[in-house]
């Protein structure tokens, strides 16, 4: 059985404690997804980070593995633009084109389209009416986002930030709603099924 190893951005400093609520929320997220058996995690840190552990793996060919990037777009990626034209690099010798996959604009957009675990994780406090009605989640700016999150969490006991609570939401998010409200999303599902 051939395994799609992600290289996933986030978790900051590697050397922090986060690694295991890392691995643990995306394990969660690909498990419920029905791809937790197809896939293995690594946490890559930092943006440039992930990318270099990435082509790092990349040059390496190791049987049934198959390395992939996931990082966060930061902004809007143009329609029809490739995920290494939009990121600026140089895709890694022996790849393929889909081997890289974006969080559009970041991994946060992803928490919006699952309304019923942001309701579940933060209670009766959380103020919806911060959250507009946006037609196209991944065309909402990352400050955006941010601030969206931050005020409809402002009453409640435990409100948003990186880190630990990042990594508990992404565990009970459904793949199912983020595939349908994100379309990068959905090409990494879909891609990640048929490996």
């Amino acid at each position: 059985m051939v395994t799609a190893v992600l290289y996933i951005e986030g978790g900051g400093d590697l050397n922090d404690s986060l690694e295991k609520n890392f691995r643990r929320a995306w394990k969660k997220f690909f498990d419920t997804a029905g791809l937790g058996s197809k896939t293995k995690i690594v946490r890559g840190g930092g943006r440039e980070q992930t990318y270099k552990r990435f082509v790092a793996a990349a040059s390496k060919t190791i049987p049934c593995k198959v390395p992939f990037l996931l990082v966060d777009s930061e902004d809007a990626v143009t329609l029809g633009s490739s995920t290494w034209h939009h990121l600026c690099w140089d895709r890694s010798e022996g790849t393929d084109d889909d081997q890289a996959f974006l969080m559009v604009q970041v991994m946060e957009t992803w928490f919006l389209a699952d309304r019923d675990a942001l309701r579940k994780y933060f209670g009766a406090k959380l103020n919806e009416k911060a959250f507009k009605t946006w037609p196209k989640l991944e065309d909402v700016d990352k400050k955006q986002v941010f601030k969206a999150l931050k005020k409809a969490t402002d009453l409640c006991s435990k409100r948003y930030s990186k880190g630990k609570t990042s990594f508990e939401l992404l565990a009970i998010v459904d793949p199912a709603q983020v595939e349908a409200a994100c379309p990068h999303a959905k090409a990494l599902l879909e891609k990640l099924r048929t490996v």
